[in-house]
């Protein structure tokens, strides 16, 4: 049976409580606005004289694990400004509280805003589900698409690199804020002419770090001359780590040799690791019969029928 339930600081600003009832699984709250009047969404002007009354259902802040339902009393006003175009509005609300043709209060929707920010369409819909928030996978992404990108900052220190579109085939360019540590633009190729026009409208950039392609350095120094362009973190281990091969590659028998990586200890070994050091041991065994017989002038098929007899090599079928 339901319960009268006393709700006036549960509800957004701007709003009074007429009634307010627990419906077990849900609370309903009847709500009103205090404002006396409301603006024309055309023109602007402020009319306090009121048409007729609707109600609108809407969704609010979970509370104490149940789902809020606010039944909410709008209004619709006359608009008596002559040169107006609209007769009859609905009443509008402050933005921060309630939105036009919203079905969710401000304050819920940013929780859903920021719950797709951070985890995407349907972990952010499991997520509200279990936080008694009723709602989709497709949500949380028509908010963040009705929200918008934020303002561009225009940057002064950008890394720039290549991505792929689709491997091997496709590719593009993307720039990131490095102060910020945010993308902030993506070009549909890795031209140098897309990457210069795009950083012509930069001209407050003092960094730029790129990779060891000269497409992106004639691209910066065309249209940046005054940055300072280095290699990014990641380019730097590159270059060290084949300056390091290439040093170690010609002597690396002798370095595994000295450090004894060449000795195997079947004690140290995972079940795993024995089974594929057992397989390579019998072909290094196979593999020198094969050849003390190739030196004593055996033919093939000799090679073949004794190394099967005594090793269990199988040959593979010819039809």
């Amino acid at each position: 049976m339901a319960q009268s339930l006393r709700c006036t600081g549960c509800v957004p600003p701007g709003f009074v409580v007429i009634e307010a009832t627990d419906a077990g699984l849900a609370v309903q709250i009847t709500v009103r606005s205090t404002a006396a009047f409301s603006p024309c969404p055309v023109c602007g002007g402020h009319s306090f004289r009121v048409h007729s009354q609707y109600q609108r259902l809407l969704l609010d802040l979970p509370l104490a694990g149940r789902n809020v339902h606010l039944h909410l009393q709008a209004r619709r006003f006359h608009c008596d400004v002559p040169t107006c175009r609209r007769r009859i509005f609905a009443e509008r609300f402050d933005p921060d509280v309630l939105k036009p043709w919203a079905q969710r209060t401000a304050r819920l929707d940013d929780v859903v805003h920021h719950l797709g920010l951070a985890l995407g369409g349907r972990p952010a819909g499991q997520l509200a589900r279990h936080l008694m928030v009723p709602i989709t996978k497709d949500t949380p992404l028509r908010t963040m698409r009705r929200h918008g990108r934020p303002a561009f900052l225009p940057p002064s220190a950008i890394g720039i690199d290549d991505w792929a579109w689709r491997r091997n085939q496709r590719y593009g360019t993307l720039i990131c804020d490095l102060d910020r540590h945010r993308t902030i633009a993506l070009l549909p190729n890795r031209e140098p002419a897309s990457a210069e026009e795009w950083l012509l409208d930069q001209p407050q950039i003092a960094i730029v770090a790129r990779d060891r392609s000269g497409a992106y350095a004639q691209a910066a120094s065309n249209a940046l001359p005054h940055a300072v362009r280095v290699a990014d973190r990641w380019h730097l281990m590159e270059n060290a780590s084949h300056a390091f091969l290439d040093a170690v590659h010609k002597p690396m028998r002798q370095i595994r040799a000295a450090i004894g990586a060449a000795t195997v200890d079947p004690a140290l070994l995972t079940a795993a690791e024995r089974i594929q050091y057992e397989g390579y041991l019998r072909r290094e065994e196979t593999n020198g019969a094969i050849l003390a017989l190739a030196k004593e002038g055996v033919a093939i098929k000799e090679i073949v029928r004794r190394t099967v007899n005594r090793h269990g090599i199988r040959t593979p079928y010819r039809g």
